[in-house]
């Protein structure tokens, strides 16, 4: 064979690899970044779906503690909540809304509370509801940054 074959036959395969190395990187990269983007909105999302959540759970907690009512349609936006992370929550969020949802009905069925009542309840740690909820919470958020 020709020295001027050998030649050309390097150079067009040292292209051809140098191209399909270039096509794989690139590939590689896109979908690396895909993948942290989709993983990205997924946190935000359920950063803010666990940040109403929390905002509605208080408005009824604090209703329920110096009003009683019977109101089921106050209870229709937490569950709609609890749907929501039933889809993309793992069981133990979904778990910790539960009792947060029971919590508030069991204060919308007792008697209402006054400033002191809430005063020593604190002290036991009983008026704060949420904190199993926003340690669930932490817990799954905490999986995504690790």
């Amino acid at each position: 064979m020709d020295a001027a074959y050998i030649s050309a036959l390097a150079a067009l395969s040292g292209s051809a690899i140098g191209g399909v190395t270039s096509l794989a990187a690139s590939w590689l990269s896109q979908t690396s970044q895909a993948r942290i983007q989709r993983l990205a909105e997924d946190i935000a999302r359920r950063q803010n779906l666990y940040n109403s959540f929390i905002e509605e759970a208080s408005k009824l907690y604090g209703k329920a503690l110096v009003s009683n009512t019977e109101e089921i349609t106050d209870f229709v936006g937490l569950y709609t909540l609890v749907s929501r992370m039933r889809v993309q929550s793992p069981s133990r969020v979904i778990d910790a809304a539960e009792r947060v949802i029971r919590k508030i009905v069991d204060a919308n069925l007792s008697p209402n509370k006054t400033l002191a009542d809430l005063h020593d309840a604190k002290k036991d740690y009983e008026i704060d509801l949420l904190i199993d909820f926003s340690e669930a919470c932490r817990a799954d958020l905490h999986q995504f940054r690790s």
